[in-house]
């Protein structure tokens, strides 16, 4: 049976701090590629946002029934509700 409900997204982030916290977001969403391609787990929004020239960040976007498992592996500094 299908939900009437869309599935609740979960948007955890990475920060990067310094002068070269771009290139390490960068370079961290390599990571989180490789880590989702082995688990099989679904994910949506996957990059990096540069917010100044001393704070970068990584970012996923994860359906709630993945939440634990991926924060429990991956340790995110933070997370919101996401919404399309």
């Amino acid at each position: 049976m299908e939900s009437r409900w869309p599935m609740t997204k979960i948007k955890l982030i990475w920060d990067f701090r310094g002068p070269h916290a771009e290139k390490t977001a960068a370079h961290h969403v390599v990571h989180l590629e490789e880590y989702f391609q082995i688990e099989k787990i679904s994910q949506e929004h996957l990059g990096s946002t540069v917010l100044t020239d001393m704070h970068s960040i990584a970012h996923v976007v994860v359906n709630e029934p993945d939440l634990r498992k991926v924060r429990d592996a991956l340790k995110p500094h933070r997370g919101e509700l996401f919404s399309d």
